[in-house]
């Protein structure tokens, strides 16, 4: 890959404003970390902004929103790229607060079922990783973030 196509990909106003509404929704999603009364932590506050999935805005709504929005101003919405992000956007966000939210509430109740015979029949139990997904207004929220960005890069 010679320099210039690599200058060229991190240049591109899709990339752009795909990885800001990502990095943006991650810095908000830590300072909410940072100014709740009970995690303060400096490792919360790290996961938070680099891996923690859930919580207010969305990441995935907001990158894949920005990335939707940025194909509509580049390359119009009858364009076969848009039609593609557009679906694509829609999997991810149904998914965000569908699949992903059942299955962290599902874990969260198979932890407090295991807990509670773990204890009244005195054995160990090893907990299952909860899986956190999004509520429809982190979605929302996280969408409206992409969104705005990506107009941000193609009107300023």
């Amino acid at each position: 890959m010679r320099t210039s196509s690599l200058k060229a990909f991190f240049e591109n106003p899709i990339f752009l404003a795909s990885v800001t509404s990502w990095f943006f929704a991650q810095l908000i999603k830590a300072v909410i970390v940072l100014l709740s009364p009970h995690k303060k932590g400096v490792y919360d506050v790290f996961a938070a902004l680099v891996w923690r999935t859930g919580g207010m805005p969305s990441s995935h709504a907001a990158l894949v929103a920005a990335m939707t929005t940025s194909v509509a101003f580049t390359e119009g919405v009858g364009s076969n790229l848009f039609i593609m992000s557009f679906w694509l956007a829609l999997i991810v966000m149904r998914d965000a607060m569908g699949v992903r939210r059942s299955s962290g509430l599902q874990s969260r109740s198979l932890n407090a079922l295991g807990k509670a015979i773990a204890e009244k029949l005195n054995v160990e139990f090893k907990p299952v990783k909860e899986i956190h997904g999004h509520k429809p207004l982190e979605v929302a929220v996280g969408a409206l973030l992409g969104v705005f960005i990506a107009a941000a890069y193609a009107f300023l």
